[in-house]
């Protein structure tokens, strides 16, 4: 894992009370500075060649902190396995449906704690300086590479779900220590609300808003309407909090 440094130069229910969080020394709570590389950074991809080498290059203001990055593949055939490898990344091949993706990925690593990075979403410049501190989970503010003013509206509508309700999507990544993630679980093997499926285990208590944005890809909305791309989106959670299995939701949301 020593690549990384070559290349780089490098929810719903509450959780427990704070008093009863992970010790950030014991959790690798703390944010590097002292404890040096705590980081595993966990990619999953799919057909991912265009953006990853973008989420790669994102990493580098905290390449003194990453002990490790995996990409996790679902059988891609576009080069993003070299992509991965060419920015110091080690590829796992894990079966195709990002949960699965994400525990085995998470499973490949060692280090005290995780970071979970789409392949089309890029960390802004202040993120290593962000992180919590205090053994809980953060989560980045959202923005798309979209300049229409229509892009700013799902901003705001997925910080204000984040921070309101607790539940931070994928495309937002997540911070957290590996004692934590290992307390509620972890991912489970789902292709689809594998995001929100954690975040509700890990609770409003233990999750925190971190003072720096991600930048994600707007394809899909560019793709599929400003409207239409977000109702159907809304109609997928709904669905799932109404107990319909995700393998019935994936055929909306794709």
């Amino acid at each position: 894992m020593y690549r990384v440094a070559l290349r780089y130069g490098l929810a719903l229910p509450n959780g427990p009370t704070p008093s009863s969080l992970p010790r950030p020394d014991a959790a690798g709570g703390g944010n590097g500075k002292k404890g040096g590389a705590v980081l595993a950074v966990v990619i999953p991809t799919l057909n991912a060649a265009a953006g990853l080498s973008r989420a790669l290059e994102s990493l580098a203001p905290g390449r003194e902190r990453i002990a490790e990055i995996v990409v996790a593949d679902g059988g891609s055939t576009d080069g993003t396995r070299a992509v991965a490898e060419a920015g110091g990344a080690r590829v796992v091949r894990a079966p195709r449906g990002r949960g699965g993706q994400l525990r085995a990925g998470a499973a490949a690593t060692s280090a005290p704690r995780l970071l979970v990075l789409h392949a089309d979403s890029r960390l802004g410049p202040g993120w290593p300086e962000a992180l919590p501190e205090d053994g809980r989970a953060g989560w980045f503010r959202l923005c798309l590479d979209d300049p229409a003013p229509a892009a700013r509206r799902v901003e705001r509508l997925a910080n204000w779900r984040a921070r309101r309700l607790a539940l931070p999507y994928g495309d937002q990544g997540l911070v957290l220590p590996r004692a934590l993630y290992d307390a509620v679980g972890g991912y489970r093997d789902m292709p689809l609300m594998e995001d929100v499926d954690l975040v509700r285990r890990i609770g409003r208590r233990r999750l925190a808003e971190l003072d720096a944005e991600i930048t994600t890809s707007a394809a899909r909305y560019r793709r599929d309407g400003y409207w239409r791309r977000p109702l159907r989106n809304l109609a997928c959670l709904s669905l799932y909090f109404a107990g319909v299995a995700p393998e019935r939701i994936l055929r909306l949301y794709e």
